[in-house]
């Protein structure tokens, strides 16, 4: 008796799949959120098998990386020589194997676990030499035909290429899938021959060449289709999709409008959801049940609590809670945790972010990096600033807290319980419960303005402004720059002036290295260029949207000292730090001086 034979499976994955036109081999193409032979394995695993050999050939490093935790073996193939001769080598790994060997292709994905165990119950009672998959299709162009007698035993498979046209009338075809008695195939796969059209070792030419053969249709035809090209594979994740809808809204989910849905069959959702049109669910995701998802929304590894509505959104690698709505078009990125009764908005987007039950933020947030306590409310075009060019940093919001519409709440920071943050305030410091912040500047109305109507300053004009002037403190405005190794420094100038939009713009101080140093000196008209580690000194003069004029002081490593006027090429060594300042009273401009020849600096004020 073998019925109790131990089941060993191999799967067959060493071909390039050309028609594929890919350079990733074919086997890992994926068919929704799983590869082609990832779903094989896992349907074969669940048939319990003593060993599960994966057989491999081009990209084979691929294919063992992508199937790392996989409980599998691998056995190379070294050239690809046909079905038979993948087989052949795995004759030393079973060497002492006396039960049954399971062949199936890593390229027919839609196999259901259960066809696979009628196939072995059938052969561990029948007792063949092999038994084999088949199927009465309407076009069998392509594939090999099964000839049998009247009690389904194989007489002869002949593969498509070598069939005479007679032969080509049967559409009984082979589904290449085999359930073989291993210690009788690994006797005569030695002697398979390669007198065929493809010179190859063809695994079907072993049925003549054992005792008995037995064939078992299959009763869907779409379970055996193979996948060679994109379009065969685009048809199989139809046919996936349609099974997926079909058990789901079986099990009282409701699909408005199926054809425009789609779910990956790792998705779990509970009774009474509701997916609208134009939605898709995604990876290991988990939807309670009440929920409406949808329409247009996209759900990636996430879980969604019960009662919960999700319309023109994007979900990805979070967790939310009960009775929370979110949307319409806000973006909960990768390890966002909203808890219950929470409402997320209009354009609003989280990230790493965990979010207190009943807070809600309405419109216009970006909350990135962040705690928030219970009942907070966030106004509308709050910002957490998060990032300060190197470092993403952390913000945290006691509960009851509310910020003020167009506020920022500059990282790290910590906001107390009970505080109110006034509209458009930036805040930088922690704040104490129970408090009120506001960090704004001071409105300022200036009578009789008009457009255009600033005044020029200079000389041969009224220094005199149409407006009273601004406090020292609101006159001028300060930045910093930093720039790295390798960098122009008067390059980076120049793009700066035009970011920050600087219209007159002084150095207050800047130390530094320089690799290289190009100045130009008074009255000449090259440059000098030196190569070296330097030391800036000084570097003084004027920055506007139409040019700068700086002149530079650096040493040597000698302590000799050179300077002149900037010029392009002064190549950062390994920093170069600079403390900008800007009169926001003034507009810098260079104009042709007629008397110098060169363009000098005409400062106008502001309208």
């Amino acid at each position: 008796m073998r019925q109790n034979a131990p089941l060993s499976v191999a799967i067959l994955a060493a071909g390039k799949g050309t028609r594929m036109k890919s350079n990733l081999p074919k086997v890992l193409h994926k068919l929704g959120s799983l590869s082609l032979i990832e779903r094989v394995i896992q349907n074969v695993s669940l048939l319990q098998p003593q060993r599960c050999l994966v057989v491999v050939g081009y990209g084979q490093e691929q294919v063992r990386g992508a199937l790392v935790g996989y409980p599998v073996e691998f056995v190379e193939q070294p050239e690809q020589k046909g079905t038979g001769h993948a087989v052949q080598q795995l004759i030393p790994c079973l060497a002492d194997f006396e039960g049954d060997l399971l062949v199936i292709n890593a390229d027919v994905p839609l196999l259901r676990t259960e066809t696979l165990r009628s196939l072995i119950a059938t052969h561990q009672s029948q007792k063949p030499s092999v038994t084999l998959l088949s199927a009465r299709v309407g076009d069998p162009t392509g594939y090999g035909r099964v000839f049998c007698n009247h009690d389904n035993r194989v007489v002869e498979i002949v593969e498509d290429r070598d069939c005479t046209a007679a032969q080509r009338q049967n559409h009984r075809i082979n589904a290449g899938i085999y359930c073989f008695h291993w210690p009788v195939l690994g006797e005569v796969l030695p002697q398979l021959k390669t007198d065929n059209q493809q010179q190859e070792y063809y695994l079907t030419d072993v049925i003549a060449l054992l005792p008995e053969a037995l064939a078992l249709d299959v009763q869907d035809v779409q379970e055996i289709a193979g996948i060679n090209d994109r379009l065969q594979l685009a048809e199989a994740y139809q046919i996936l999709q349609e099974r997926i809808k079909a058990n789901w809204m079986a099990a009282g989910v409701t699909l408005v409008d199926p054809n425009s849905i789609t779910i990956d069959d790792t998705v779990t959702l509970g009774v009474d959801v509701v997916i609208e049109p134009q939605t898709h669910l995604r990876g290991h995701t988990q939807i309670g049940e009440g929920c409406r998802i949808g329409p247009g929304s996209l759900i990636e590894h996430s879980q969604i609590g019960q009662h919960c509505q999700i319309f023109y959104s994007v979900v990805h690698e979070s967790d939310i809670g009960d009775h929370t709505t979110v949307g319409p078009y806000a973006h909960i990125r990768h390890h966002s945790q909203i808890n219950d009764h929470c409402r997320i908005g209009n354009f609003v987007e989280t990230k790493n972010t965990r979010i207190g039950s009943r807070t809600n933020a309405a419109h216009l947030a970006y909350l990135g990096d962040a705690t928030l306590g219970e009942e907070v409310n966030i106004g509308a075009g709050t910002i957490i600033a998060n990032y300060d060019g190197i470092t993403k940093h952390s913000t945290q919001i006691g509960k009851g807290s509310k910020t003020g519409a167009n506020s920022v709440l500059v990282a790290p920071l910590i906001v107390g319980e009970q505080v109110t943050i006034a509209a458009g305030s930036t805040i930088t410091e922690n704040l104490p419960d129970d408090v009120l912040a506001i960090a704004r500047a001071r409105q300022v109305v200036k009578p009789g303005w008009r457009l255009g109507e600033g005044r020029t300053t200079g000389a041969g004009s009224s220094s005199a402004s149409a407006y009273p002037a601004p406090s020292p403190s609101e006159s001028v405005q300060i930045f910093v720059l930093r720039l790295h190794p390798h960098q122009d420094l008067k390059a980076e100038l120049l793009k700066f002036i035009q970011q920050e939009g600087i219209q007159a713009g002084f150095m207050l101080t800047s130390v530094g290295s320089l690799r290289q140093a190009t100045l130009r000196m008074a009255g000449a008209t090259t440059n000098q260029v030196w190569r070296d580690t330097f030391e800036i000194v000084s570097l003084v003069g004027t920055l506007a949207p139409s040019g700068v004029h700086l002149h530079l002081l650096i040493t040597d490593p000698s302590g000799q000292v050179r300077g002149g006027h900037l010029q392009a090429g002064c190549l950062i060594y390994t920093t170069a730090e600079m403390v900008i300042g800007e009169s926001l009273r003034h507009r810098f401009e260079r104009q042709r001086d007629e008397q110098t020849g060169y363009h000098e600096l005409r400062p106008r004020f502001r309208s």
